[in-house]
């Protein structure tokens, strides 16, 4: 048997005759007369080395042979067919997967918005999520473990493209009696003699940073009391009364009884969330997710500041 001369129109051919059980009405569904759709069926018969149809002046009936090849054949046709879309799909970005890496700090909001809105596109793709540090996703998306990152854009090599999606600026968090907690804004020099909570510089480099800063063109230089790497920690450790902090708006999300976050009259630019990707593998299934974040850094809801005190 020569199986590998067994082609897609051979099948075809087979396939709609035996479902017609009749030449002319085949033919005119393959759009072809019957001399042709003959002599597929028989050369079909030849590399099978059976018969697979009985014929009759007026219909076909199938042999046994032929009823066994006709469900097989059905299946063969039938996996084709979803090969194919399922290749269309893969190639527009609708089905395949991602592996995705994000910082913590955009698990509270942006990112559950981000997925849910790429799910509206991308239904049949599957999705492994990894939380990471942004050293750790720039390593991954480098090595090809991660597909697209979602971090601080922070002195990312030149293989890794990023597009900024989200602005969000610093916050005062203060326990709640703190003789600064019922103005509507506070300038950091009000802070001066308050005991800190801050991001640490081995695992939290742009916070800390950035904060330390902020501090010095204040004036002063922060009384260090405790790090804490998650910002959720750092609001409950201020919630606890072990100091203040400085922390991103999200750090506002927190409804904590004791804690109140204010607008610093005199911050420093906000910090930025960016989607990330290696410049070489820029899939379609990539591309699809970072029109997604990008579309809800755009609508995203700004941080919700309460100049008063957070309740529950």
């Amino acid at each position: 048997m020569h199986i590998n001369q067994i082609d897609f129109e051979l099948l075809r051919s087979f396939c709609v005759l035996a479902e017609e059980r009749h030449f002319g009405r085949a033919a005119k569904r393959l759009n072809i007369s019957q001399p042709p759709l003959s002599r597929r069926i028989q050369r079909l018969e030849e590399l099978l080395g059976c018969r697979l149809l009985e014929r009759t002046q007026r219909r076909v009936e199938l042999t046994a042979a032929g009823r066994v090849f006709m469900t097989e054949a059905d299946a063969l046709l039938r996996q084709f067919q979803h090969a194919i879309s399922d290749t269309n799909s893969a190639a527009r970005g609708t089905l395949g997967r991602l592996v995705l890496g994000f910082i913590h700090s955009t698990s509270y909001e942006l990112l559950p918005s981000i997925l849910s809105r790429f799910r509206e596109t991308s239904p049949g793709v599957e999705l492994e999520l990894r939380e990471m540090t942004i050293q750790e996703q720039q390593r991954a998306l480098l090595d090809g473990s991660i597909d697209v990152g979602l971090l601080r854009p922070l002195r990312l090599p030149s293989d890794i493209a990023v597009s900024i999606i989200y602005r969000e600026p610093f916050l005062a968090v203060l326990p709640s009696d703190h003789p600064a907690a019922a103005r509507s804004s506070v300038p950091l020099q009000a802070l001066s003699d308050s005991p800190f909570i801050l991001f640490p510089a081995a695992t939290s480099p742009l916070f800390n940073e950035r904060i330390l800063e902020m501090c010095r063109r204040a004036g002063f230089t922060p009384q260090v009391v405790q790090e804490a790497t998650q910002i959720h920690t750092v609001v409950g450790l201020v919630g606890a009364g072990i100091g203040v902090a400085i922390a991103p708006a999200t750090a506002a999300r927190f409804r904590i009884a004791t804690v109140t976050c204010l607008p610093i009259e005199d911050a420093l630019q906000p910090v930025e969330v960016a989607v990330a990707w290696h410049r070489k593998r820029r899939t379609a299934v990539v591309e699809r997710f970072v029109a997604a974040a990008r579309r809800q850094g755009d609508s995203g809801p700004a941080p919700r500041v309460s100049p008063r005190r957070l309740m529950d």
